[in-house]
């Protein structure tokens, strides 16, 4: 019975992931870790069930074109980089005070996306015509490396950096981190596949992860074209504050 929890919990973190462009891996680490799984082991089992989950949203928001491809390029390959890098290092160091940095970096990014939202108004470029290649080699490298070494985190860094820095449609946003996650989610399962004599993972977390997650991912494709910009934007601020708050909070 343990696999059809995991199943709906995998809905329910794809429902916020894929509408959002945040939240499966946290989410589903978060539960994972709360059942008593190590950091490391809770990493794995997540990431290995998000190469189901992102191939699927990726592909769904590939299909309804809310993927920009210059930037997915752009984030995908560095983020792969450190997604193989930050699996490795979670793999053979703990990192359970390390999450409370990450997880108070996120809350305050989750405030100064509310704060812009709400209050600003500034026209800025958008990100693919920044003539900077660095910008997004070291955003894509940084999400993940975060998101494989503290559990999840791929979507918290990159989604609100991007939403926050540029013009670009947050649909564009949501559904271009999305599918550039599959290639973070795979490049972090090959560094737990290197380290897995050290892991003991729950294949019934994995599979019902995966399953739940696959089969809400074409809902929430759809739901991101529906929202409005600014609302969306709020969306995903209070879900940055509401989701880091609780793991402070539980810390």
């Amino acid at each position: 019975m343990n696999w059809i929890l995991f199943a709906l919990a995998g809905s329910v973190a794809q429902l916020v992931d894929g509408s959002l462009g945040m939240g499966f891996g946290l989410t589903s680490s978060t539960l994972l870790l709360t059942l008593g799984t190590s950091a490391a082991v809770a990493s794995a089992a997540v990431h290995a069930a998000e190469i189901g989950t992102t191939l699927a949203s990726g592909a769904s928001h590939w299909h309804l074109d809310n993927v920009d491809k210059k930037i997915l390029i752009r984030l995908a390959i560095p983020g792969g980089v450190g997604a193989l890098l930050g699996a490795t290092f979670l793999s053979n160091i703990d990192l359970s005070s390390g999450k409370v940095f990450i997880s108070t970096i996120l809350l305050l990014l989750g405030f100064l996306l509310l704060y812009r939202n709400l209050f600003v108004q500034v026209q800025q470029v958008n990100v693919a015509d920044i003539s900077n290649p660095k910008y997004l080699t070291f955003l894509g490298f940084s999400g993940g490396f975060i998101d494989a070494s503290g559990g999840g985190g791929w979507g918290p860094v990159v989604t609100p950096t991007l939403l926050a820095t540029t013009q670009t449609e947050p649909r564009k946003v949501i559904g271009t981190v999305s599918a550039a996650e599959f290639i973070v989610a795979v490049c972090a399962s090959v560094g737990f596949l290197l380290n897995i004599s050290k892991l003991d993972i729950d294949w019934s977390a994995v599979g019902g992860l995966a399953l739940g997650g696959v089969l809400v991912a074409p809902i929430a494709a759809k739901l991101v074209s529906w929202l409005p910009r600014k609302q969306l934007g709020i969306f995903v601020a209070i879900a940055i504050i509401v989701i880091n708050g609780f793991r402070l909070l539980s810390s």
